[in-house]
């Protein structure tokens, strides 16, 4: 293997999806954005195809993001505004002397406008998945919320809205409310209102108006139906992260009005540091300084684009280097694949093969029939060159000459690059790809890696894998069905269900089941491929017991392939498969399978799979994530697993946490989506590749521990009677794999003391609880405040147990001592004599009782971990009287 200096193995990623208890509920950065001279140039906005064409709508855009640019631009103390704005038109809309789009996909867009509701409506959202400081991955709108003006009565100025997500997107700061737990009692046995800044003034009411204490108390829980009056007019400038819908509200919260103990998810994700503190320590505002003068930026630029015809060309190595390991038949049978089932229709595709010379075997042809699609396979190469040499850049050159026949440009062009390396001088063309305006979708084959090979993808916003030399890897055909579409259209793509393969024995079978759910079913077609002989004896057999066998598949015997396409809507339910290996030798047999969505009504359930970092550096972790969805309905519960592929050993498969593990809680509750009893029985099941990652100065050999367990980030503190009760997940031996050694819990009455000096806090007697769990495993532990057994030794700075509120933080230590940072602070009251009072606080609250203030979110320090929508519900607000409703 020809390797870079300090480059470690490179891996390919699968994930496999299936649904074993199903539980939904309502439900990176795109690339592009660049902050230069204070201004964002290439924010990309990105218009769902399902979405009615309406004039209103973009100008509602262009003045949604001109008002948040001045609004964020003095709220980021003259720091940062929008400069230049793309705006993807869906090709259903009439064209209309739009641009024409250069590498803008849907699936790159950092803002989504589509017409999938969620349980509240049109609530503006961020996917947030990566933590505190982190970016996210894009900004949800319906197209009601930017067309109803009757909305901002509730929600505020859209401009106002969008720099509240924006937060969220870019800097990976959160809100500072909780609309679970909108009250607690603070240290000095007072009852506040969870908000930020403190500042922010009103009244406490009942169902129908003020009431007196008596009539919000029940057992000592506040009762259902009471809430806190924001007044219409405030004083208070903070925060745009609470509610930035009031008028007062024009920056975030700091250091100076940040409320640390408040419930919500900003102290919990953010170690109790305040948003502007997390803004400005982000790579935004290191390497900016504040525009000088008092007057503001210029508007932002607004440039429409619109996909024109969809146009690929197959980029194919064909140099004696694809004679190894099959490369060749695995390649022709991968690309018979995308060309007869992925493609969309009307899509132009052309083909073209290299080695140290370009050859085009297909000019531009458009898909309107399988025919064209049989056309198309049949110009795929038969057989390698004797010439060992690749180039590339001449592949690629001819691959533009290809395409460029069509409008005279490259601009919106696909190319899907395959090669077996080699080639050292990929960077002769690097520029002139970049400036192509076409898209570069790499697949590397075998171990041969050529760095430069990456960054035409990296550069051009595709997307690039690998593919081990493995005779029953499916990794070829899994890179094919992952190439995106561009356009967003979920009810035209194909979804894969199922992608296996094995060696299988003489006289052996492959037997196995797939799940066909309510949501897909249209097309679907079942896929055999073998690597030598003749085909397996097949038996497929559908829910109601119809059996297909070997004849009713349509076999290609020089690609080794045998494919049935169902007709109609695929009977839901389960569908099992058999392949018997009738030959003396070892076959390497293969079965995917496809579907797409059976009803336009209903969007059918995803999975999209990213990883976090794509060459992190030796012991920092590769974070993986896989977002289970269904439409922007997020689905709990779902069995997910991890395959990973490495160069030159055998696959890893690492089940996902979906209970908590690396998920952060969503702000509001989501009711659950419905379902058919039938798909409630059966599941269902997905397939998408993530990709390719390689890690950095790797050591040889064995080396020492380097992983502590991951930070716990969802623990949570309740008073039961006189003890309180702790949980929290479980993290792992290294990161969130495997089982930590040990606990230590420590606990203080003063919440900057454990937050500061966790290791002088006091330490709680942890004998009854026995050794942590499996990671990802809820733990539980009940302990009572008057028994610290540790002495008084133990109790800083004449802290006493009679104190009203203890703060409790947690760390995990694996079998090497290596500890884990300290989790997120719980918080609960205590000893609150019967007869006496919480102390209201100034803001006329009438609330007596005990309430314990906790948040609880999942581990975020995962090495794999699943993630679900974080819906970042805004203060949405009713007008009531002179007041404001915080619902």
């Amino acid at each position: 293997m020809t390797r870079r200096d300090n480059v470690g193995p490179v891996c390919s990623l699968k994930f496999v999806t299936l649904l074993v208890a199903l539980i939904p509920e309502l439900l990176f950065l795109g690339a592009g954005v660049q902050l230069q001279d204070n201004g964002y140039d290439g924010l990309l906005i990105a218009i769902n195809p399902q979405v009615s064409e309406d004039q209103n709508l973009i100008p509602n855009i262009k003045e949604m993001i001109t008002e948040a640019s001045f609004y964020l631009f003095n709220a980021t103390k003259r720091r940062v505004f929008f400069r230049n704005i793309k705006l993807l038109i869906p090709t259903t809309w009439k064209a209309n002397n739009y641009s024409k789009v250069k590498q803008e996909l849907y699936e790159k867009a950092n803002v989504i406008v589509t017409d999938w509701y969620g349980a509240h409506g049109d609530d503006p959202y961020t996917l947030q998945y990566r933590g505190c400081g982190k970016e996210g991955k894009y900004i949800h709108f319906t197209s009601n919320f930017l067309l109803n003006d009757d909305l901002t009565a509730g929600y505020g100025p859209r401009g106002r809205v969008f720099v509240h997500e924006w937060a969220h997107l870019r800097w990976g700061v959160f809100d500072e409310y909780n609309n679970e737990k909108p009250f607690y009692i603070n240290g000095q046995n007072q009852i506040k209102v969870t908000r930020c800044s403190s500042d922010i003034t009103g009244i406490f009411v009942c169902e129908k108006g003020p009431c007196p204490q008596e009539n919000c108390i029940i057992s000592k829980l506040f009762k259902e139906g009471c809430m806190f009056i924001y007044n219409s007019t405030q004083n208070a400038t903070a925060s745009i992260m609470f509610m930035q819908s009031l008028s007062s509200v024009v920056e975030f919260c700091n250091a100076r009005t940040h409320n640390q103990e408040a419930p919500n998810l900003q102290n919990q994700m953010c170690s109790l540091r305040s948003a502007w503190d997390v803004i400005t320590d982000s790579a935004d505002f290191n390497h900016s300084f504040p525009m000088n003068g008092t007057g503001l930026p210029p508007p932002p630029v607004f440039s429409l684009i619109q996909a024109g015809d969809k146009v690929v060309c197959l980029v194919l190595d064909v140099s004696s280097k694809m004679e190894e390991a099959d490369r060749l038949l695995r390649l022709k049978q991968a690309a018979e694949f995308y060309l007869m089932q992925i493609v969309e229709i009307h899509t132009f595709v052309g083909i073209v093969s290299f080695n140290s010379k370009g050859e085009i075997r297909a000019q531009l042809h458009q898909i309107n029939s399988d025919d064209d699609r049989k056309l198309l396979v049949s110009h795929l190469p038969l057989t390698v060159s004797a010439e060992a040499q690749t180039s590339v850049c001449s592949g690629l050159k001819k691959g533009f000459e290809v395409v460029e026949k069509l409008n005279g440009k490259a601009h919106g062009s696909v190319m899907i690059l395959v090669t077996s390396g080699g080639d050292e001088h990929i960077g002769n063309c690097l520029l002139t790809v970049l400036s192509s305006g076409s898209t570069i979708h790499s697949i590397a084959l075998g171990s041969s890696v050529v760095e430069h090979l990456e960054e035409l993808s990296h550069h051009t916003g595709g997307v690039k894998f690998f593919v081990p030399d493995k005779s029953n890897s499916n990794s070829m055909i899994d890179a094919f069905s992952r190439i995106p579409s561009g356009t967003g259209d979920i009810f035209q793509q194909r979804i894969q269900l199922e992608s296996t393969g094995e060696n299988v024995k003489p006289h052996h079978q492959l037997k196995n089941t797939v799940t066909v759910d309510n949501s897909v079913g249209n097309d679907t077609t079942f896929l055999v491929t073998w690597q030598t002989s003749g085909p397996p004896e097949i038996a497929l057999v559908d829910p109601n017991g119809r059996k297909y066998y070997t004849s009713d598949f349509i076999t290609n015997p020089a690609l080794r392939t045998a494919r049935l396409c169902i007709p109609g809507t695929a009977e839901p339910g389960l569908w099992t498969y058999t392949l018997n290996n009738t030959h003396h030798s070892l076959q390497a047999l293969k079965v995917t399978v496809t579907s797409r969505a059976s009803s336009s009504a209903m969007p059918p359930a995803t999975v999209e799979v990213f990883v976090e970092r794509d060459s992190p550096r030796f012991p920092h972790p590769v974070m993986i994530y896989a977002n289970v969805r269904k439409g922007i309905y997020p689905i709990l519960n779902a069995t997910v697993t991890a395959t990973i592929e490495p160069e030159a050993a055998d696959p890893v498969v690492l089940k996902l946490f979906d209970d908590g593990a690396g998920n952060i809680q969503m702000n509001a509750p989501r009711k659950s989506a419905g379902r058919h009893e039938e798909e409630q029985k059966w599941g269902f099941s997905r397939v998408s590749s993530g990709g390719s990652f390689s890690v950095l100065g790797v050591l040889a050999g064995p080396h020492p521990d380097v992983f502590p367990p991951c930070k716990i980030i969802d623990l949570e503190a309740v008073k039961v009677e006189e003890e309180v009760t702790l949980s929290w997940t479980a993290p792992g031996e290294d990161y969130d794999q495997g089982q930590a050694n040990s606990y230590e819990i420590r606990m203080s009455q003063s919440l900057q003391k454990i937050q500061d000096d966790f290791n002088n806090a006091i330490l709680v007697n942890i004998s009854k609880l026995l050794s942590p769990q499996q990671a990802g495993t809820k733990e539980i532990f009940t302990f009572s405040p008057k028994l610290f057994t540790n002495g008084p030794d133990h109790q800083p700075d004449g802290e006493t147990q009679e104190s009203h509120r203890i703060y409790v933080a947690i760390r995990a230590i694996d079998k090497n001592s290596l500890k884990s940072a300290v989790s997120n602070i719980a918080q609960v009251s205590l000893f609150i004599p019967p007869n006496s009072a919480p102390v209201l606080a100034r803001d006329h609250l009438i609330l007596k009782g005990v309430l314990t203030a906790v948040s609880s979110i999942g581990i975020i320090c995962l090495t794999i971990a699943v993630t679900h929508y974080t819906l970042n519900r805004k203060k949405k607000a009713d007008k009531k009287e002179n007041g404001t409703k915080l619902i």
